[in-house]
């Protein structure tokens, strides 16, 4: 690189456009670049054009810190959850930015694990960062102690997907134990008798609530878990327990799992095994995650209203950032049963 080309990165590097370089080229306020920069109505349409082109040509960078320190605002809102690679929770996060995007706020996405030590870093990084609020699908361990220190900084929380009981703040999610109980129904009208189940962190409310709607089914038939592998939640969980099923006696003729991914893993390591999804044992997963028409077979599963809970838990946090009562204290969105080759 010539000595030139040096000095030119060093200076672009050291540049930062103004609202004030703005407005002084453009010989307007301040106030109106600022406005005309949000795309606001109240300045004229060639204004706005002119201002934002010169903002494009100078490389300016909106500063959210000085922002902030005007209105106390950030415009971000921090999505904690404990699983970025599980698609239902990528619609879940598009869900809830489509719908923030309308207030003109932005979201930023933590990955816990379930752990909640990182969880209790991430929220922290997240306060320090001025974020205006939270939607937070709780990990495991999460308690009622722990929201409330979150909410007594001042930072509004919504839970999602999870529910802590006693938690002060509003939630929304699936009707886990209805969804589950309707697809077990589903086997057990099939005729299956030798039915198992796969997966669930039974401490987090959707693994206990889904596990019970399990139960529920099967007790009304007069069955019994044939048998039960709990604490699964991916497709290396799935892959693992397929061997575990394959090898037990009697072989159960049907598996209920926890979420979809967990089918996926679970069916294509049955296939390496020479047993057949939905021919020579029926399986179900939960979520109808995008994939689940399309995989081979094609999977039986709940919809699990990702979209909806993501609109909701978004109108939530935005009105307590606002100062308004929330919409709801405590929504479950109902699930619906989808039925596709893999039940048989």
């Amino acid at each position: 690189m010539t000595t030139s080309k040096r000095e030119d990165l060093r200076r672009f590097r050291r540049r930062r456009v103004t609202l004030s370089q703005l407005a002084a080229q453009l010989e307007v306020s301040t106030a109106t670049v600022s406005l005309a920069l949000r795309d606001n109505p109240a300045v004229s349409a060639e204004t706005r054009k002119r201002v934002q082109a010169l903002a494009l040509e100078m490389g300016y960078i909106y500063n959210r810190q000085a922002a902030s320190l005007r209105t106390a605002r950030t415009d971000i809102v921090g999505v904690v959850v404990h699983d970025v690679l599980n698609p239902y929770f990528a619609e879940v996060f598009r869900a809830v930015e489509s719908e923030l995007e309308t207030y003109g706020l932005t979201i930023l996405i933590c990955n816990h694990r379930d752990s909640i030590e990182r969880q209790r870093n991430f929220v922290q990084v997240l306060q320090q960062q001025n974020a205006d609020g939270l939607v937070l699908c709780p990990s495991v361990g999460t308690t009622v102690a722990d929201i409330e220190a979150i909410m007594r900084t001042g930072t509004p929380v919504t839970l999602v997907c999870r529910d802590i009981d006693g938690a002060n703040a509003p939630s929304v999610r699936g009707d886990d134990r209805h969804g589950m109980y309707e697809i077990t129904r589903l086997l057990i009208d099939k005729g299956h008798k030798d039915i198992a189940f796969v997966g669930g962190l039974r401490s987090t409310s959707s693994g206990r609530d889904r596990y019970a709607g399990f139960l529920e089914a099967m007790t009304e038939a007069g069955l019994k878990p044939v048998l039960d592998i709990p604490e699964l939640m991916n497709q290396a969980d799935g892959r693992k327990a397929a061997e575990i099923i394959a090898a037990h006696s009697p072989r159960p003729s049907a598996v209920v799992c926890f979420n979809d991914v967990l089918a996926f893993g679970l069916m294509s390591s049955f296939a390496r095994l020479g047993i057949r999804p939905g021919v020579d044992v029926a399986v179900t997963g939960y979520d109808d995650v995008d994939g689940s028409e399309t995989w081979a077979p094609a999977l039986t599963t709940v919809e699990n209203g990702s979209e909806e809970i993501g609109r909701e838990a978004a109108r939530a946090i935005y009105a307590l950032i606002i100062g308004e009562e929330p919409p709801f204290e405590h929504k479950l969105i109902a699930p619906h049963l989808v039925v596709r080759e893999s039940s048989g």
